[in-house]
């Protein structure tokens, strides 16, 4: 299990790097990583970066990503790849950061300050819920992927962490109140008949116009039942009394094809003849919708299905491929092109530097020149690079194959979802949850 959380850093940027670069905290720097920048003069190249994007006017010069592991599930080692590739996936390649892996304390946790703006585009970053949340799944992707435990909190409008939880226990009194109100519409036979049954079930009842309120002994405040979503308010009720089932979000019909629902297990069919007659409605016209994909795409055995699926799930991999080579040679690029205009700017500072008389006092006034200077020249020295022109439009070729590459992996995506979903279906309708026999391969003939 992994605990995230960010904050801005306004002022102080060289201290809180120095604080994450401290060798007791990292194992001597041995846990210590970087991206588009050095970690000594990470403070520095940030700034620069700053400078050149002449519409930023944020107050902050960097975020702090900070990701706590669980006390003895992981290694050093472990987790500072964790960290490595969390803020490669968060960040996408567009924005300075040093990473380093504190081993000082009874849990090992990493630290990431990543520079306000992209040495890319010079776009600040944006930090809000949206953000944060994708920071948090892909943290938690990330543990799942390692093996270690994760914490789902999937909040939704209304509804607290606790009260998810206890939702899921079956101890919350909101999801108390919402099973007596599902099982009391099963067996009432009109409105007035549930609203008694209600009753009978230890609910006070109060009516408002066209609200409907539930309270309980030891309950100071009564719950109106249109709280507990959109099948719940006084109309959604009477309907489904009726017989009338509204169609729950979960299990909306579209014109996609959807899992065929297996009535026996359905809790709701079970307790509800109105849902149990949507449901075999729903499962008809989910089997007319498999067979038609079937039909239009030439399927008919359930061999023919299987090398569909396996040969959909083949391009699915293929273009995911090609979009994370893709992805490191803009990484590259952006990389290539960013030290490239460090080196061509500063090299006339570093000119007079040589030129100059006294070398202390230059070198002194120019300090952090000469530092971004010396950093790009290291990294330039091996280096066999084109003008920054060139790189630049072999940046943009770059950017637009990845754009039509991710159109055609929005396609793959939802075939391969698609075909699963009839797969599943086929295996369904032909009443096995495994590979038919070959008696049964025939199925379209």
């Amino acid at each position: 299990m992994a605990v995230t959380k960010t904050h801005p850093i306004s002022s102080t940027l060289n201290l809180a790097l120095e604080y994450i670069l401290n060798p007791k905290k990292t194992d001597e720097k041995l846990l210590v990583s970087s991206y588009g920048c050095s970690p000594e003069t990470a403070d520095i190249e940030f700034g620069w970066t700053r400078e050149k994007a002449q519409n930023f006017r944020g107050k902050h010069l960097a975020r702090h990503l900070i990701q706590s592991f669980e006390p003895g599930e992981t290694t050093p080692e472990q987790a500072h790849e964790i960290g490595m590739r969390l803020a490669q996936e968060v960040l996408g390649g567009k924005y300075e950061f040093v990473l380093t892996t504190h081993i000082d304390r009874g849990h090992i946790h990493n630290h990431i300050i990543f520079n306000a703006v992209s040495f890319v585009d010079y776009k600040k970053y944006q930090s809000n819920k949206l953000s944060y949340r994708f920071i948090r799944q892909t943290s938690d992707n990330l543990c799942e992927e390692y093996g270690l435990s994760v914490i789902r909190n999937p909040k939704s409008k209304g509804k607290s962490y606790i009260e998810h939880t206890a939702a899921k226990q079956g101890k919350s009194w909101k999801a108390q109140l919402k099973m007596a109100v599902d099982i009391n519409i099963s067996r009432a036979k009109d409105f007035d008949e549930f609203l008694r049954l209600m009753e009978q079930s230890g609910y006070k009842v109060k009516r408002q116009n066209k609200n409907i309120s539930f309270c309980t002994d030891g309950r100071e405040r009564y719950m109106r039942s249109k709280t507990l979503g959109d099948d719940y308010t006084v109309e959604a009720i009477k309907e489904r009394i009726a017989g009338r089932a509204r169609k729950i979000t979960a299990l909306k019909i579209n014109r996609r094809i959807n899992l065929i629902i297996d009535i026996q297990d359905c809790i709701k069919a079970q307790e509800s003849k109105g849902y149990e007659h949507w449901t075999k409605m729903n499962n008809l016209k989910q089997a007319a919708k498999t067979l038609n994909f079937l039909t239009e795409n030439n399927i008919t055995t359930y061999e023919d299905l299987e090398k569909s699926a396996e040969r959909t799930h083949k391009d699915f991999d293929s273009i995911s491929e090609k979009i994370k080579s893709v992805e490191k040679q803009i990484n590259t690029t952006a990389l290539l092109i960013k030290n490239v205009e460090t080196y061509s700017r500063l090299k006339p500072v570093m000119d007079k530097y040589k030129k100059a008389k006294n070398k202390e006092q230059f070198k002194e006034k120019y300090r952090a020149e000469i530092t971004l200077f010396e950093a790009a020249f290291k990294e330039l020295k091996n280096a066999h690079y084109p003008p920054v022109k060139e790189l630049r439009q072999s940046y943009s070729k770059l950017t637009e194959e990845k754009e039509k590459l991710y159109e055609e992996y929005k396609k793959c995506k939802s075939k391969a979802a698609e075909i699963d979903v009839v797969k599943s279906n086929v295996e369904t309708l032909l009443g096995a949850s495994h590979k038919p026999s070959r008696e049964k391969s025939a199925f379209l003939e």
